[in-house]
């Protein structure tokens, strides 16, 4: 095997964005394929582009997309998509007859025509859907004002921390709370699967780029950042709205809203402060559940939705890595590797690994006092050893107890609750083995150094309800089949994942407001966005909207 191509492709990838060609009228190549024992990828990957076009003119390139290709086991193969700026390229591309290639068409992000409104926006969560939409405000000079419940990014790694040693949460800053949102205690992957008809999943990343990610999250197919290096990008970004007038309120919590016709509203937060605005966004995430239940008194629309809730799952991370390269020396050069897994249970029930995290760490997700919520998370070295993901099964109203709007929300309480009990506040574990078959405890493999947070090795074959359970038994067992060993000795189960995504949908219309006229229900606890980029995509639509109104 050749030379550790993670470092090879982010030096490929900033010369080349370094290059800075206008890029107008190029020829998009895709399915180029180079065997990961090349050690010299750059001059491999332009003689292969030479070869696609048949030609030896001189041509300069820039790799928009990259992947690996692993169904010829152990055979591995770089897989690229590339953007080549060459003259006469509409002769050229018919010359060659390459059936990979076309002109290149891709959308480029614009923001819309609009101007600023009489009052300041203000937004409410610094989750990516609330700092995107910030950011695009603050760029055009709308001045917005950003409020949350909890800390800095800075001083709330600091609580989260404190929490995992402790176990003594504090309910205002903590992994779903805080600057950043719960995003910046994950795996900080930016992959979507939104269909992009305007351009913002590429803005997203080029903004991310700007402050400080990455640049190989420009063209991985898989772009991630890691929890370490997330939070940087996220103070970066805040600094650079700061300049251009945006001001950030930290434990500022939203707790009623006086509306005022649909023109205005007045939004009263705990420690007394009123602010009027005719821009109210609530970014508020998935797990604000007192601003929830307060938006429902006040008669805001909403109705609860489905998600799915299951057990986060631990492997050795060189057992998921053999599945899936066939070579127990190729995540060395390519990674941690990872895999992404779905399963159709007899009751029809959806069953799928979710947030898979290469190389990271369970934790402690809670923002409840007496209720136990678990995630994955990934510093961007994935050098753990341990793989893990959560392995959930879709519900929805049928499983709920009670009706109405805030029924998923239940529970999510109830099945919380219980994880609480089990494992006396910590994280409660245990063996698949164990959990499937009833053999005594005592046999869980997986060290602690896979956690972020007390565990507690106990029972928890009574913490998913019966359907729920039958239906995730059946889809490890589906899984098995696809990577040898996945429901074998070395899996472990820990409780319980259950924040997958809002319970909640607050309902707004074609222009992004609720029928209260000036309130923006925006990202992922409003219903409209499940992860990093498509909140923070959510976040631009929104910014859009309201840049849009003051033309009317």
């Amino acid at each position: 095997m050749g030379m550790d191509i993670r470092i090879h492709s982010r030096q490929i990838g900033r010369l080349l964005l370094e290059w800075n060609y206008d890029w107008v009228n190029m020829i998009r190549i895709n399915q180029i394929k180079i065997d990961t024992d090349i050690k010299d990828t750059l001059p491999a990957l332009r003689k292969a582009i030479a070869g696609k076009l048949k030609t030896d003119a001189e041509f300069e390139f820039r790799i928009v997309k990259h992947s690996i290709d692993a169904r010829s086991k152990p055979r591995l193969y770089h897989v690229y998509s590339v953007d080549v700026d060459i003259k006469d390229e509409v002769n050229v591309l018919r010359r060659s007859r390459c059936r990979q290639a076309d002109i290149a068409d891709e959308k480029e992000y614009i923001w819309p025509k609009g101007k600023t409104g009489a009052y300041r926006p203000l937004v409410i969560g610094m989750g990516p859907a609330g700092l995107f939409c910030g950011y695009m405000l603050a760029n055009a000079g709308c001045r917005p004002i950003l409020c949350d419940r909890g800390l800095p990014v800075e001083q709330r790694t600091g609580s989260v921390a404190h929490f995992w040693d402790t176990g003594i949460l504090d309910t205002e800053s903590n992994v779903q709370f805080g600057e950043g949102g719960a995003g910046t205690f994950s795996d900080g992957k930016l992959n979507t699967l939104v269909n992009d008809r305007y351009g913002r999943n590429k803005k997203v990343l080029e903004i991310f780029a700007d402050h400080g990610a990455p640049d190989d999250i420009l063209y991985e197919s898989k772009p991630h950042i890691g929890t370490d290096v997330l939070a940087d990008v996220i103070s970066s970004m805040r600094d650079d709205m700061i300049s251009k007038g945006a001001e950030f309120r930290y434990r500022h919590k939203l707790t009623d809203i006086i509306l005022k016709g649909k023109d205005t509203v007045t939004a009263i937060f705990d420690n007394g402060e009123e602010i009027v605005t005719d821009s109210l966004v609530l970014a508020i995430g998935h797990s604000a559940r007192d601003t929830f239940g307060m938006l429902y008194d006040l008669g805001i629309p909403m109705s609860s939705k489905a998600y799915a809730v299951g057990l986060r799952v631990l492997h050795p991370q060189d057992m998921i890595d053999m599945a899936r390269y066939g070579d127990p020396h190729a995540a060395h050069i390519l990674g941690p590797a990872a895999y992404k897994l779905t399963h159709r249970s007899a009751s029809l029930r959806g069953v799928y690994s979710f947030c898979m995290c290469p190389g990271g760490y369970v934790v402690n997700a809670s923002s409840e006092s007496g209720h136990t919520a678990v995630n994955g998370m990934s510093l961007r070295s994935r050098d753990s050893g341990i793989a893990n993901s959560g392995i959930i099964v879709s519900v929805d109203e049928r499983d709920y107890p009670g009706t109405g709007p805030l029924s998923g929300i239940s529970f999510q309480r109830e099945l919380e609750k219980r994880a609480y009990d089990m494992g006396g506040g910590c994280i409660p574990v245990q063996s698949y083995i164990s959990y499937k078959q009833g053999h005594p405890m005592g046999d869980i493999r997986i060290k602690p150094d896979g956690f972020k947070g007390a565990v507690k090795e106990t029972d928890i074959r009574g913490l998913l309800p019966e359907q729920i359970k039958t239906s995730f038994l059946e889809g490890m067992e589906a899984f098995d089949r696809i990577i040898p060993g996945f429901a074998g000795e070395e899996a472990v189960l820990a409780g319980i994942e259950s924040r997958t995504s809002s319970p909640v949908r607050i309902h707004r219309g074609d222009r992004g407001t609720s029928e209260c006229g000036c309130i923006y229900p925006c990202g992922e606890g409003a219903g409209y966005a499940g992860g990093i980029t498509s909140a923070a995509m959510d976040g631009i639509y929104i910014a859009e909207e309201i840049w849009k109104k003051n033309l009317i």
